[in-house]
């Protein structure tokens, strides 16, 4: 990190304000679980409240679906206004965040059965095909995935990462919450963090 980028972080981060909180993960990997962490931890969320709570994730799902279009031409200045929120973004599209902000990352890791599993009840309940890819093949598919994020994500600039378990995080909130509220700093709650835990909900274990 060169002096300049050193005083830039200093005054706020390249495009002004704080650091962007980033939760992301693959699809069914606890990323709702750490936004509701957050949010009871004091941290503003940027969600819109479109998509709503239901029987897969009946704490909600914490979207702004300004998110999906991440991966498309078009505007994206609304990212100047989650500086210091936390957004949820799903693993495939963090390539697509612009390089003008500073970013905070928590990434979920689960246990890939366990994502299949929790992916494959959810297409169950919604009445859609979930046999559509097998297993191996998904496993294979995000097994490379994951490892090009990661890759990528550590040699990214501008862009701080933390890893945390989804099974430590139900089975440790405290600690936890401790280590995620450090990393995002701004003196959330962390007790109220470990509080949002619902452990009923870990309902697909490998």
């Amino acid at each position: 990190m060169g002096i300049l980028d050193v005083i830039r972080r200093w005054i706020g981060g390249r495009a002004g304000g704080p650091p962007i909180v980033i939760v992301s993960g693959l699809p069914r990997s606890g990323t709702s679980m750490l936004m509701r962490m957050l949010s009871a931890g004091g941290l503003d969320l940027a969600v819109d409240g479109i998509r709503t709570a239901d029987d897969d994730n009946p704490n909600g799902y914490f979207e702004l679906e300004r998110v999906k279009d991440l991966d498309k031409p078009g505007d994206a200045s609304w990212l100047a206004e989650a500086r210091g929120k936390g957004v949820k973004v799903i693993s495939a599209l963090l390539p697509h965040l612009p390089a003008d902000y500073d970013y905070k990352v928590v990434f979920v890791r689960r246990s890939l059965p366990e994502v299949l599993a929790s992916q494959r009840k959810m297409l169950e309940r919604r009445g859609e095909a979930a046999d559509a890819v097998n297993d191996d093949d998904m496993t294979a598919h995000f097994t490379a995935h994951l490892r090009r994020i990661e890759a990528q994500l550590a040699n990214r600039p501008h862009c701080d990462v933390l890893y945390v378990e989804h099974r430590r995080t139900v089975a440790e909130p405290a600690a936890v919450a401790e280590e995620v509220g450090a990393f995002v700093g701004g003196d959330l709650d962390v007790a109220a963090m470990a509080g949002a835990v619902d452990a009923k909900l870990y309902r697909n274990r490998a």
